[in-house]
């Protein structure tokens, strides 16, 4: 500890960022030497940021051994070497580790772990959570098709989200899937025409909008009165009658998902409590409920987060079910980010080297189309070196080559860089290679699924040609 106490580095929306703290930044200093190195102007360093301060997100899984990162028994820098950047790599321990703390929990309950898909939707994820038990949180058609092309049972599947077609309801009555989670009156309409014009009844949750502030960022809340999701508390009742009282509908539970990356335990029993007051409410109105969904958005580490343990938040929350009676009842959740998020890595190369009087910019080859998390949500990740070594360290903007200024990785992070160099953006399993794009007609990366000492290719890198693929020319006879 430094006399005065060290101060962390905030990023841009003065989040505190765990692992780099380096002092009042009037104490950076500027060395010539250095900048001479990299490039013209000011290279502002503390020769004090320590090397590491704290476990990364991802350990045990995801940790250095004498330097090198490794993800369980693999270096990731071979990985690199073999695939190229930039790349995703899972580790299939975490995401089981992850798993088995719900399932702990929930031992002995009639309970259902629906994965939350959009979180990673890769074909080999999903077949390792089927094997394991889980069954799937979907919001659309293709989603549908891709827990089905993973050998999972339709009997696993719920259907969340708010803009269901006609068509996906079709698709999901004619396979059987579980459940529906209704999230609006004329959502209710359309799916009961639809069923009834084949002669079939769906099964449905009605998701209910408990106006629960989840604290966490405006773009994943998802159940205050402002948010596009559910139906509103105070209507609840009557909209269950109506429910129930339609040919093509049959009612079976209740819906509620209040956000993501939730790393409180208070929201919960806040809208456990409210949803079960509705769950007496409905039943006293003569509409039996034969499952609670309590959904998911427990969060993860990306910066010194200490959301609550799943086992231990799931202890807490069913012994409130137990004390108001409801112990009995099927439950289903739905997590997602805290199964993946930190058990993936995106590596990327450094390409150049940028120092300016102002900001000194990395640039590497990872984008904001492979990476959105940061441009669209301000999201912090971790960024570490490939291989640990000492040297002075400047601060950086870890930028891609996308031409959008909102096109970054990291701010202000101290690393000792060269061009060439490998790293590493942490936290990268959920939300991050669902979620690539092909902006600038950049190709979505490869990805790889550890498990000990093997690394399979899940997904091979895309080309241009797998671009122009559905793509139609107007030049006669183009290929």
């Amino acid at each position: 500890m430094w006399p005065e106490g060290p101060t962390r580095l905030s990023d841009r929306t003065g989040v505190a960022q765990s692992g780099h703290f380096v002092r009042n930044p009037a104490s950076w200093r500027c060395n010539t030497a250095l900048a001479g190195r990299v490039g013209s102007g000011r290279t502002c360093f503390d020769t004090r940021i320590p090397m590491t301060t704290s476990p990364l997100p991802g350990e045990p899984h995801i940790a250095y051994r004498e330097s090198a990162l490794f993800i369980e028994d693999v270096r990731v820098a071979d990985l690199a070497r073999d695939h190229g950047t930039p790349l995703f790599v899972y580790s299939q321990s975490a995401i089981l580790d992850a798993l088995a703390a719900y399932q702990r929990a929930l031992h002995g309950r009639k309970a259902r772990i629906c994965y939350a898909m959009k979180a990673n939707s890769t074909l080999a994820i999903l077949q390792v959570l089927a094997a394991a038990g889980c069954g799937f949180d979907i919001v659309s058609g293709g989603e549908l098709d891709r827990v089905l092309a993973a050998g999972a049972p339709a009997s696993s599947i719920i259907f969340s989200g708010v803009g269901k077609t006609h068509t996906e309801m079709r698709r999901a009555l004619e396979v059987g899937i579980a459940c529906f989670n209704v999230e609006s009156e004329a959502e209710l309409e359309v799916l009961n025409a639809v069923a009834t014009g084949m002669g079939k009844q769906a099964p449905i949750s009605i998701r209910v909008n408990p106006n629960v502030d989840p604290k966490t960022h405006p773009y994943i809340s998802t159940g205050l009165k402002g948010n596009k999701f559910g139906i509103a508390h105070e209507r609840t009742v009557q909209i269950y009658l109506r429910a129930s009282a339609m040919a093509g509908l049959r009612v079976v539970g209740i819906d509620c998902h209040i956000g993501s990356q939730i790393t409180q335990e208070a929201p919960y029993m806040d809208a456990m409590d409210r949803m079960l007051d509705l769950v007496q409410e409905i039943e006293a109105a003569g509409v039996p409920i034969r499952h609670l969904d309590f959904g998911g958005g427990l969060g993860i580490n990306y910066n010194g987060d200490t959301p609550p343990q799943a086992d231990l938040l799931w202890r807490k929350l069913l012994s409130k079910l137990d004390a108001r009676g409801f112990g009995d009842r099927e439950l289903m959740i739905e997590p997602g980010r805290s199964l993946v998020g930190n058990a993936g890595l995106c590596v990327t190369e450094v390409l150049y080297l940028k120092p300016g009087e102002q900001k000194n910019f990395c640039i590497v080859d990872a984008a904001m189309n492979d990476l959105l998390r940061p441009a669209m949500y301000q999201a912090y990740h971790d960024i570490v070196p490939l291989q640990q070594r000492d040297g002075a360290r400047a601060i950086w903007e870890v930028v891609g080559p996308v031409c959008e200024s909102g096109d970054w990785l990291g701010h202000d992070r101290a690393l000792a860089l060269s061009a060439g160099d490998l790293l590493a953006v942490l936290s990268a399993g959920a939300y991050c290679m669902s979620m690539a794009s092909n902006y600038n007609s950049r190709g979505r990366a490869a990805e790889i699924l550890v498990k000990g000492d093997t690394s399979p290719l899940i997904r091979s890198r895309e080309t241009i040609a797998h671009q122009f693929r559905n793509e139609l020319s107007l030049r006669a006879g183009a290929a």
